[in-house]
C-alpha cells in the first residue's frame, strides 16, 4: 500500500489566524489540501495553554471538532483527523457525541487520534484530573466505543446506566483510533485497543526527560513498529496504521517547502519500508498565500511524485 499524507493545520497560524488567512476561510484551506492530493487534513488541541508553555514554544489551536467540521463541509473524500485530541480534557461521552456528530455528518470520514497529555497546567486549568489521566484515558475509550455501539458501558469512572447517545457515527463501531506517543503504556494501548500509532521522534536527551524510548532514526523506527505489529499478531490483531512526522521537519521550519521536499523525498521508501503507512508534515506558511505556494511544491514533488523517483 502506498503512503498517505496527512497534512496537519499549521498551528503557528493560530494566534494570527485573521492575517494569515487573509481573505480566504478554514474551508477553503482544507479544500486545497484535498485538490493537492492529500489523504488527510488535521487539527491538534489545546484548549487553554499556560503562558509560559507558549513562551517556550507551545502554541494555540482551534477546537478539532469546529474547525474539521468547516474541513468537511468543505470537501468530499479526505480523511478528518485529531492529531490528537486529549481524552481526559473532556468526559468521553461528551468526546463521543462530538467524535460520532463529525464522523456521521462528514460521511464516515473521521481518523480519532487521541493522547494522554502531558501540560499538567493545562489539565488544572481545564480541571482536569491528570494524575489520573493513564487510568481514565484506557477507560475512556472503552467508554466511547461502548456508546457508539449504542451500549452501556460498565466501569468504575464513567459507568452508566439507562442512557444511550444518538446518532451514532456513520462507521460501525467508531472510526479508526490512533495512539500518540512513545511511552510504554500509549505501546500497550496501540496493541490492546487501536488501530494506529503516532510515534514521535526524540534524542536520547528527550528520551531521558520523558522517560520513554529514544526515537532518533528510520531503523530504530521500523524496529519499534515491527515489535508493535508482532505483539499485535500475537493477540489475533492485525498490522496498524503508523502516522509519523518525518525525522527532515527541521528543513522545513529552517529552510522551507523545497528544501523539506529535496530531503525527505529521498528517504520515502524507508520509512515505507519502516512500516510507516502516513506521512504527517505540518508546514511553516506565514500566509493562506504562502501556503498554497507551499502545498503546491510538497504536491509535486511529495505527494503526487511519480512512482519510483529519487
Amino acid at each position: 500500500m502506498a503512503l498517505k499524507f496527512n497534512l496537519m493545520f499549521p498551528m503557528r497560524a493560530v494566534k494570527h489566524y485573521r492575517e494569515w488567512i487573509g481573505d480566504g476561510s478554514l474551508g477553503e484551506v482544507a479544500k486545497y489540501c484535498e485538490d493537492a492530493g492529500f489523504d488527510g487534513f488535521s487539527m491538534s488541541e489545546h484548549p487553554y495553554p499556560d503562558r509560559e508553555w507558549l513562551a517556550n514554544g507551545g502554541h494555540h489551536a482551534f477546537d478539532p471538532f469546529v474547525s474539521l467540521a468547516i474541513a468537511a463541509e468543505a470537501t468530499k473524500d479526505i480523511r478528518l483527523i485529531t492529531y490528537l485530541m486529549v481524552v481526559g480534557y473532556r468526559s468521553p461521552y461528551l468526546g463521543a457525541k462530538a467524535v460520532a456528530s463529525l464522523d456521521l455528518l462528514s460521511g464516515g470520514r473521521v481518523t480519532l487520534g487521541l493522547g494522554a497529555g502531558y501540560l499538567e497546567s493545562e489539565f488544572d486549568a481545564l480541571r482536569a484530573d491528570y494524575k489520573s489521566r493513564g487510568k481514565l484515558f484506557d477507560e475512556g475509550i472503552d467508554a466511547m466505543r461502548a456508546t457508539w455501539r449504542g451500549d452501556e458501558h460498565d466501569g468504575p469512572a464513567f459507568g452508566v446506566t439507562g442512557h444511550v447517545a444518538l446518532p451514532l457515527p456513520l462507521t460501525d463501531g467508531g472510526p479508526p483510533i490512533w495512539i500518540g506517543g512513545n511511552s510504554k503504556a500509549a505501546r500497550r494501548r496501540v496493541i490492546e485497543k487501536a488501530d494506529g500509532w503516532m510515534p514521535i521522534a526524540q534524542k536520547a536527551e528527550m528520551a531521558a526527560i520523558t522517560k520513554t524510548p529514544p526515537l532518533e532514526d528510520i531503523e530504530a523506527l521500523g524496529t519499534q513498529i515491527s515489535a508493535q505489529n508482532k505483539l499485535r499478531a500475537e493477540t489475533g490483531r492485525s498490522d496498524i496504521d503508523v502516522s509519523f512526522v518525518p525525522f527532515e521537519s527541521g528543513v522545513l521550519r529552517k529552510g522551507g517547502a523545497a528544501e523539506f521536499v529535496a530531503a525527505v523525498g529521498p528517504e520515502l521508501a524507508a520509512y515505507e519500508d519502516a512500516g510507516v503507512t502516513w506521512i504527517t508534515i505540518e508546514p511553516t506558511s506565514r500566509s493562506f498565500s504562502d501556503f498554497k505556494t507551499d502545498l503546491a511544491v510538497m504536491s509535486e514533488g511529495l505527494v503526487n511524485r511519480p512512482a519510483g523517483r529519487a
